[in-house]
């Protein structure tokens, strides 16, 4: 709104300028007839009240409304009638062109009637020319060179003008469409990022506390058989590790990367655990050695998702957790127990093998699941260690 009242101050201050100087024309200059410079000036004050209170409106190039068929056209067709009857009366009449012929452009529905207006009204001054001057041929040939000449620049300016307003208009357009875009873009971001960590989350608790509680479910049923106190004692250290485990994810942390210990002497305390609640052997030949951050948390979490599905369904009577560490780390959870059956990773069934592949997935490593010779299954998870130490050393 503000850009359009500057737009219609600079068009007032124009019209008033041009409205003085053909005062002046008018009063200055000798005419052939007594009183024709007060009719001249009436015509000069009539095309200004045309603008004032018809065209105005409508001289904004980005904020004013479109002129009806109506308007448009008594609004162009006062604007050349005063326009020519002044030329008839006094040829430097022509000198209102330089507002009469914007005003046509802008009061135009489209720039196809522009233009057309534009021609009519060179004819029309071109006749009101002749008409002043006896209807010489002279007289014929400069006005049809004045208005001509008007009419080439004012077309010619017009489209311009009009080529820039539309494009304008256009990247205006465009503006709104990409900031709608963006927005559009942020939110599904907000969503995507909202969604990953609520899988991540799912996948933390599923291999941690829900794992944890499980131990402490099959306990409780030993105690409720056996009653003895070394059952009371896992159940209790059942509880202590899922209280641990549930602080370090609020916290965001990892066992993996407890100061207390290495992602070996986490693999054996697991191994230990295991064996303690089950009564399933469990071997551990885990390397002492320097892993990333975030492929320790995943190995671990692999291995307790292991275990849990060996306890879940191989009934196996031994176990091994085997960490080897090169270019690549290898965790091989191997078990003797009845395999895997018609079971597959791509099944979906459950959470826990999809859980895991999608873990490995997100540090380059890649999971498989397999029947073990001669018995039992075998989850290997190959994760590769160079990727991971450069985009460490680069997050550094």
């Amino acid at each position: 709104m503000d850009r359009m009242r500057r737009e219609q101050l600079g068009w007032d201050i124009a019209a008033v300028v041009l409205l003085v100087v053909m005062a002046g024309i008018a009063l200055t200059q000798e005419q052939r007839v007594p009183g024709v410079q007060w009719a001249v000036f009436a015509i000069a004050v009539a095309i200004f009240l045309v603008y004032l209170f018809g065209a105005r409106r409508f001289v904004s190039v980005h904020d004013s409304p479109e002129p009806s068929i109506a308007a448009s056209a008594v609004i162009q067709c006062a604007l050349i009638g005063l326009l020519a009857i002044g030329v008839m009366l006094q040829p430097n009449m022509l000198v209102l062109q330089t507002i009469v012929l914007p005003l046509i452009w802008m009061t135009s529905r489209s720039p196809r009637q522009a233009v057309v207006v534009t021609l009519v009204n060179a004819v029309v001054l071109t006749l009101a020319y002749w008409v002043w001057g006896g209807f010489a041929p002279e007289g014929l040939l400069a006005g049809a060179l004045t208005s001509g000449l008007s009419a080439a620049f004012a077309i010619a300016l017009g489209l311009w003008i009009t080529r820039i307003a539309e494009w304008g208009a256009e990247r205006q357009r465009l503006l709104a469409e990409l900031t709608a875009a963006q927005a559009s873009l942020e939110a599904a971001s907000r969503e995507a990022g909202a969604t990953a960590e609520r899988a991540r989350l799912a996948r933390d608790v599923h291999d941690t506390i829900a794992q944890s509680l499980t131990s402490i479910v099959m306990l409780a049923e030993r105690a409720r058989r056996d009653t003895s106190t070394d059952t009371i004692a896992l159940i209790e250290d059942a509880a202590r590790d899922a209280l641990r485990e549930a602080r370090a994810l609020v916290v965001v942390a990892s066992p993996a990367t407890d100061p207390s210990g290495s992602l070996a002497q986490a693999l054996h305390r697991l191994g230990e655990r295991f064996e303690r609640e089950t009564g399933t052997v469990v071997r551990v030949d885990a390397s002492e050695c320097t892993v990333p951050r975030d492929i320790q948390v995943v190995l671990l979490r692999c291995a307790q998702e292991g275990l849990a599905n060996v306890r879940k369904h191989a009934a196996a009577a031994s176990a091994s957790l085997v960490l080897e560490i090169g270019t690549d780390a290898v965790l091989t959870v191997r078990d003797d127990g009845r395999g895997l059956g018609e079971v597959r990773i791509e099944d979906g069934r459950g959470f826990g093998l999809v859980g895991m592949r999608e873990r490995v997935a997100l540090v380059g490593g890649v999971l498989d699941v397999s029947d073990a010779e001669p018995s039992g299954a075998v989850l290997t998870v190959r994760i590769p260690l160079a990727s991971s130490s450069a985009a460490e050393e680069g997050a550094a």
